[in-house]
């Protein structure tokens, strides 16, 4: 038996859980001295089991009798087991049969409970320590049946350690387990608070756990017992959905891997609510009456009320405060990091909250950053949680700053160094910059943020920026989710981001020699060169667009056969070089930027490299992306929407104080999604907003105005706001409340209901009704339409099927499916769905004529017959089928293969050279793939033609697709 087997056996058939909630029909005496402990009639609660703890009594097994449920005044024996006996103990005892005996007895006299599965008492953690214990375990398993192989192989004499033991299988198992085990995953980097989630995140997949084809709804369903331990909200859409989710904001793994939530203990002899807080199981707070954590407490830490809302298993109920064990530590306990970031929660439907949550971790880190108006407060611990921000190990003052480096001076002696990271690629390509936030002879503390990374502001989480909305359709551009932006915010760089592309290249070894990094590359001119140095590689700050070389390569071509006449050539000229074709690293189509780093390994500097790999250069390129039509853009409440069109500020609504409104969005977006969050936070964050905006002006009569609403300006002093106005956090479920908000806005000098008159910036003229405005918080999401937007017109074609590959890191065509073929078929376009079935797709010989004729500006021929058409008949031939295909006159028609077509013709080289333009010169290996994003495409959406590519995954010209990675996590 395990150790968390033993202390599962001594919680379920121990005594205090087995007696507690029952009615004694024995009194309960110690044995050597006779005294009793709990007399006969009594029900068994907390406090006794206590007493009979501190008795000693059951200090082995016990037999207890006790009043049946069902039968009247019948009575019941119990049997105990040892609950004492250490997790240590591996042995399973003759108590534990017997009150496994026992227990299967007692359940038809209504004792005792059937497990529930899904309950968090019966599901534990497996944390990544024991996972790789389990892998270390397998492969010294391994490891030892070779040994005892090679024992009884190996002459006894001459044996030594080295010839028994080989490593090699430990060292597999554990690099199997991170190299390609599905809960060993590529850390999202997205943002700060996408890189905590992602290490807090809790999955039932994976080796020895469900597959989500066969997890059913009662698995994935949130249960009484995640309270405190899970996030209700916090889960992937789709077929992932409640089997990924999230640690709650408090709760801890003990050593048995189950999950605890911290509660605050009740004193039973005073009622006070005490500051001591007990970490408790899903199992042992079944047995509890739990308060939560907004109950009112009076200044001596009672509770207020007479009877107070508590939670008893699942169960939810009104009890005498008398009654109360613990109570919660905080409202927030209930949710996890993400879902604490969204304010005004509790007024937003769960759907929504759901995705607002997940969208908070696809947000771009922006170059102009500034923390949210209207927060939760979490914003700050997050932020520093996460590892982004510098912060002090020691305090003293600041001696010295730059844009790369910290100096602290500090109390105890000795001065602290902080390196800053500038500009570095992170996994989902956003940029990692740190930038200090101190000045110098500034004196800071421990613990204290002294430099800002990515998303952060003040040492605060800042995913996006405070933008002024307003809630009005406008000209159908805020159709459907659509978001109407004002062109002031791409203008003053807000909502730009910097992105930073890695792209590799290797010379390797090939059958026909070593491939070459050079700058000579045939066929190239002068001009496509400039950017490159001596050895071929480009220089760090040069701008780069689609097709320029990044790494000049060639290869080594075939020695062809000569013809006579280059042989007499050759024998007077001199051997020419070998032919070598041009195998450059380019940059993509759509890709474009600045080179910021070069990194270039050798085998001959002893860098580690692939075997057959003699070189390797990597290139990061930057690029400022700015806010522009298609970005996906999204609240905190789940309010998305695309960008449809960027409006000139002068021609967007404006305030009567002349301020032009930045993005419109669409009112019926609130009623259906029921996310009324987002109006309670535009409300909120414009009076917060006016109120900055009054203290900045010197004859404000704001200190009255707070001091009559209750504010004690004299103790905390009047609040300092930032460009954006007075930042203001409101809690998870314990936060303003509408009332609150109202007062805020009176506060302000604003109207009640926060609309106001709008003007049309077009005509100047006053919009027909009030409207709803105010600061939103508003983020840029990761799907930005540069990434997305792709074209072609000629590239590599799959091997078998001769068809274009699919997605847009196989640089693939559009696919023209069964439905599209029934749509042309509809409207009897013949000629438009022969040329997309033959032509445009893969009638091999068809195409390059086609393309041919396209150059000299000639009609375009007949169609021949698709490629795949060939492939049918071949694999039917293959299952032992004779098929002929006759004419109208029911003659057999003899389809050539591709190589006799290419004999036939007499312009087989002609042939062979368009060929070879259409797909581009080693199309797939030189297409300077983005080393990670290949093949991300075909991962999120299903392969373009349906899943084909998967299976072949190769082009003309290349070997499999580069980097292809499938198993992308949901």
């Amino acid at each position: 038996m395990a150790r968390v087997g033993r202390y599962k056996a001594g919680r379920k058939l121990g005594w205090e859980h087995r007696l507690f909630g029952l009615t004694l029909h024995e009194p309960i005496v110690n044995g050597e001295t006779g005294e009793l402990i709990v007399p006969a009639q009594t029900v068994i609660g907390a406090a006794e089991i206590r007493k009979i703890k501190d008795s000693g009594v059951f200090g082995f097994d016990g037999l207890v009798e006790v009043f049946a449920e069902k039968q009247d005044g019948s009575v019941c024996k119990i049997i105990c087991n040892n609950s004492n006996l250490p997790v240590d103990h591996r042995t399973i005892t003759k108590e534990d049969i017997i009150a496994n005996i026992g227990y299967l007895l007692n359940l038809m006299d209504g004792f005792g409970n059937v497990d529930d599965i899904d309950h968090l008492g019966n599901r534990r953690l497996r944390c990544v320590g024991e996972l790789l214990q389990n892998q270390f375990r397998i492969g010294l398993t391994r490891m030892e049946r070779v040994v005892r192989e090679r024992m009884t192989v190996q002459d006894t004499e001459t044996i030594t350690p080295q010839v028994l033991i080989n490593i090699r299988p430990v060292v597999a198992a554990i690099k199997e387990f991170f190299g390609s085990s599905q809960l060993s995953q590529f850390m999202d980097q997205t943002n700060p608070l996408a890189e905590l989630t992602h290490k807090r995140r809790l999955s039932a997949l994976g080796p020895g756990g469900l597959s989500r084809e066969r997890a059913g709804f009662e698995v994935r369903d949130v249960h009484h017992s995640h309270y405190g331990r899970m996030c209700p909200v916090e889960t992937p859409e789709g077929p992932n959905i409640g089997l990924i989710s999230s640690l709650a904001c408090f709760s801890k793994v003990n050593e048995f891997g189950f999950i605890e939530a911290p509660y605050r203990r009740v004193d039973k002899k005073t009622h006070v609510v005490t500051d001591e807080v007990h970490y408790i199981t899903a199992d042992e707070e079944e047995q509890y009456i739990i308060a939560q954590a907004n109950e009112p407490l009076a200044a001596d830490g009672t509770f207020v009320n007479e009877r107070v809302a508590c939670r008893h298993g699942e169960a939810v109920l009104e009890v005498a405060r008398e009654r109360v064990d613990f109570m919660d530590v905080s409202p927030k306990e209930v949710v996890s990091v993400g879902t604490s970031m969204i304010p005004f929660l509790e007024n937003d439907d769960a759907n929504r909250a759901l995705m607002g949550a997940n969208m908070q971790r696809q947000a771009v880190p922006l170059l102009r950053t500034q923390a949210p108006l209207v927060g939760t407060g979490m914003e700050y611990k997050a932020a520093c949680d996460s590892g982004v921000c510098v912060l002090a190990k020691r305090a003293g003052t600041i001696v010295r700053v730059t844009g790369d480096e910290i100096i602290v001076d500090t109390d105890e002696g000795g001065l602290d160094t902080y390196k800053l990271i500038k500009f570095v690629r992170s996994n989902q390509s956003t940029c990692i910059n740190q930038r200090p936030v101190v000045y110098k002879g500034e004196r800071v503390e421990k613990d204290q943020v002294l430099a800002d990374g990515m998303a952060t502001d003040g040492g605060e989480l800042a995913l996006g920026y405070n933008i002024l909305v307003a809630y009005m359709p406008w000209e159908g551009y805020n159709y459907e989710d659509a978001v109407l932006l004002s062109e002031e915010l791409p203008k003053n760089d807000i909502y730009t981001s910097i992105h930073v592309e890695e792209y590799e290249c290797d010379a390797r070894d090939t059958k026909l020699g070593a491939e070459e990094i050079t700058r000579e590359i045939p066929n190239v001119s002068e001009d496509s060169t400039k950017n490159l140095d001596e050895d071929g590689i480009i220089m760090v700050g040069a701008d780069v667009f689609p097709g320029d070389v990044l790494v000049g390569k060639v290869t080594p071509k075939g020695e062809t056969e000569l013809t006579p006449e280059e042989r007499l050539l050759r024998a007077i000229f001199g051997d020419k070089e070998r032919e070598v074709r041009d195998t450059s690293l380019r940059v993509p189509h759509g890709e474009s930027g600045k080179v910021v780093k070069v990194r270039v390994f050798s085998r001959e500097n002893g860098d580690e490299l692939p075997p057959g790999v003699n070189n390797l250069v990597r290139v990061y390129i930057a690029q400022k992306r700015k806010i522009h039509e298609g970005d996906k853009m999204a609240g905190r409440h789940g309010n998305k929407g695309v960008v449809s069109r960027v409006m000139r500020q002068e021609d967007m609504p404006f305030l009567p104080d002349g301020t032009s409104v930045q993005i419109v969005l669409n009112p019926l977006g609130v009623p259906s999604r029921m996310n009324i969050g987002q109006i309670l936070e535009t409300h909120l964050g414009w009076a917060m907003h006016e109120i900055g905006v009054q203290i900045l002006n010197p004859d404000n009569k704001l200190a009255d105005k707070l001091k009559a609403v209750g504010y004690d300006i004299d103790t905390y002093g009047m609040v300092r706001p930032d460009k954006a106005g007075v930042h203001i956090a409101t809690p998870v479920f314990d936060g303003a409340h509408a009332e609150d908000v109202f007062e805020a806005l009176r506060l302000a000098g604003l109207p009640d209901d926060g609309k106001t008159v709008l003007y049309d910036g077009r005509t100047g003229e006053p919009m027909d009704r009030r409207v709803t405005v105010g600061y939103t918080y508003f983020l840029k999401l990761h799907h930005l339409v540069d990434d997305k937007i792709h074209a072609r017109s000629t590239g590599p074609y799959s091997l078998v099927t001769q068809q274009p590959l699919g997605g847009k890191a196989q640089f693939g065509g559009q696919r023209f499916g069964e439905m599209e073929v029934w749509a042309l078929e509809a409207y009897g376009a013949a000629y438009t769905l022969q040329e997309m079935l033959t032509v445009k797709s893969d009638d091999v010989v068809g195409r390059v004529k086609a393309y041919e004729k396209i150059v000299k500006g000639e009609n375009i021929p007949e169609p021949g017959v698709p490629e795949s058409f060939k492939v049918l008949l071949k694999e039917l031939q293959a299952i032992g089928l004779d098929v002929q295909i006759l004419n109208e006159d029911s003659e057999e028609v003899i389809i050539k293969e591709l190589d006799d077509e290419d004999d036939a013709d007499g312009d087989a080289g002609k042939n062979d050279e368009m060929r070879h333009i259409m797909e581009g010169e080693g199309a797939a290996d030189t297409a300077g793939q983005s080393v990670e994003d290949a093949g991300i495409e075909e991962a999120d959406a299903p392969a373009d033609n349906g899943g084909e590519d998967d299976l072949i995954g190769m082009s003309y010209d290349s070997s499999p697709a580069d980097g292809m990675n499938d198993d992308t996590e949901e």
